[in-house]
């Protein structure tokens, strides 16, 4: 069966509300889906486009969902309901795809009404996100539930990473055949290296210096608090480049804040707000070593965007970060000692100095530095492209109408 003619992704984020992975994921792959096929992207926000083969509309919130509840509970009623909305437009695409748990149940109840297959893409889970709960409360059993149940019907599952594939296997009761395993992607023209430094210097960063750079939100999940815990072991001739916003709640940003402060060492930028994209691609092509201290990550493409921009990384070798970045070719891995079943580091101290001590080997041999950086950019070009990606998205589209069109 021929891929289809025109398929529905249905997102919590897509420009200009991107604050994660998963937006800029949906962002690419649209545009590169764009190219020979049909897409209407259903979003949160109030967003209303076209462009070429590409339609975009953005769902408001609905003012009820604030009224009358626990405030925790707001983000998963209001995905519940703009979901809702979402599936019960009119739809004439042949297939609908879903990302985040935000959304899946969209594809659930849209594939009911309107007799498409539903596909999902895991760009990670519920069950090992248990840190959740400090933001939505009770109502991260919600969202675990939605989860579960998008899961449970879905005609097609993509894991971006194998290991996030063997994840979905251990957590969920799915025939593996509906599973397919395709990489996140990277735009090889506008993420490269640059010449400009004016960035830098309007954030007090001395471009003179070598940093490190840390790009991501304030959450468990990312790990900022342990690389903040080593930094008084790291190189001081290394600067500390923090480009960190948007916490998950107002806890774990006073306790970023007090972390931060009790760093008694120069040279350390934090940088509070989410910068414009070429903003961050000028701080990657600068930056003398990247740092990805996620204690759970199911790809990470900011590593992917620091390797095309020709810089060196080091990072954890947790999910699906060892498909990603090559040790000893690329970049480091550190192993962040977790104890089995959790995301907790069995030695936070240890942890930190590993993370160190594989920075300041970095920090100590620029050859090698610009060995991996350069390594990097190849690996990406070759394995990394959206539209290598999208073409992998229209094959699996067609094996999954396949089976629908057979079992219907």
């Amino acid at each position: 069966m021929p891929a289809p003619k025109k398929v529905a992704f249905l997102s919590k984020e897509y420009p200009p509300y991107v604050y994660g992975g998963a937006g800029v994921h949906v962002e690419y792959l649209a545009a590169a889906l764009a190219k020979s096929i049909d897409v209407e992207v259903r979003c949160f926000g109030d967003q209303a486009s076209q462009e070429g083969r590409l339609t975009v509309k953005g769902y408001p919130q609905w003012e009820e969902t604030k009224r009358g509840t626990d405030p925790r509970f707001v983000g998963a009623v209001d995905a519940f309901a703009r979901s809702l909305a979402m599936a019960k437009d009119t739809l004439d695409a042949d297939l609908v795809h879903c990302h985040t748990w935000y959304t899946d149940m969209g594809g659930v109840i849209a594939s009911q009404l309107w007799g498409v297959p539903n596909v999902l893409t895991i760009h990670s889970l519920e069950p090992l996100r248990p840190w959740k709960v400090e933001q939505l409360g009770n109502a991260y059993h919600l969202s675990a539930w939605m989860e579960r149940t998008a899961i449970d019907s879905a005609d097609g599952i993509v894991a971006v990473s194998r290991e996030t594939k063997a994840d979905v296997l251990r957590h969920f009761d799915v025939d593996p055949e509906r599973v397919h395993v395709i990489h996140n992607g990277i735009d090889l023209d506008e993420y490269r290296a640059v010449a400009g430094t004016d960035v830098l210097t309007r954030h007090g960063i001395d471009p003179s210096r070598p940093f490190l750079l840390f790009v991501g939100r304030i959450t468990r999940q990312k790990g900022i608090i342990h690389l903040v815990n080593a930094i008084p072991k790291i190189d001081p001739s290394l600067q500390i480049v923090l480009c960190a916003g948007a916490p998950d709640t107002p806890e774990i940003g006073a306790e970023m804040s007090a972390a931060v402060a009790a760093v008694q060492r120069p040279g350390v930028v934090w940088i509070r707000e989410m910068l414009p994209r070429a903003d961050v691609i000028q701080l990657y092509t600068h930056a003398a070593v990247f740092c990805c201290p996620s204690v759970y990550e199911p790809f990470g493409i900011i590593n992917l965007e620091a390797m095309a921009c020709g810089t060196c990384v080091v990072a954890t070798s947790v999910g699906g970060i060892p498909e990603v970045v090559v040790p000893e070719e690329t970049g480091l891995l550190v192993d962040p000692g977790l104890v089995p079943g959790t995301f907790d580091p069995a030695d936070p101290a240890g942890f930190a100095e590993r993370l160190a001590a594989a920075v300041n080997r970095l920090a100590g041999d620029p050859a090698l530095r610009e060995r991996f950086g350069a390594a990097g950019r190849k690996r990406v070009e070759a394995h990394f492209s959206w539209d290598a990606i999208a073409d992998q998205t229209l094959d699996m589209y067609a094996k999954v109408m396949e089976t629908f069109a057979r079992r219907r």
